[in-house]
């Protein structure tokens, strides 16, 4: 069964190299605009793993995540900040909210595999 990334990000050109760095490696990738995009995307396909921006219009990303928390399907499911954001208030913010991890932009193609790799396999 192909694994399913879920990117949610407003930057057309992040979604791109997103997508592109997870496709090379094998992945199925499933894009959306922003958090309601998100998580519509996400209940009408199960997702192995979300990657979300926190900046975005309509819904950011820890809205995102504790809507996604709040599904009895996304309970356990790896969700990673990909952000631009690093503080720790945010960071510790993050993980109340359910966020598995934590990733910076701009990103380097290879750790995101890494990382994808580690928490799904």
């Amino acid at each position: 069964m192909a694994k399913i990334v879920l990117t949610v990000d407003d930057s057309a050109s992040i979604r791109q190299m997103v997508s592109f760095t997870l496709k090379s490696a094998g992945y199925e990738v499933v894009e959306a605009v922003d958090g309601m995009d998100g998580l519509d995307k996400a209940k009408a396909k199960a997702c192995s793993l979300v990657l979300t921006d926190q900046n975005m219009p309509r819904m950011d990303g820890l809205s995102l995540i504790k809507s996604l928390r709040a599904m009895p399907q996304y309970r356990s499911v790896p969700i990673l900040m990909l952000t631009t954001e690093s503080s720790d208030t945010m960071k510790s913010q993050g993980r109340a909210a359910g966020a598995t991890g934590w990733l910076v932009k701009p990103f380097d193609p290879q750790k995101l595999i890494e990382v994808v790799k580690k928490v799904i396999g």
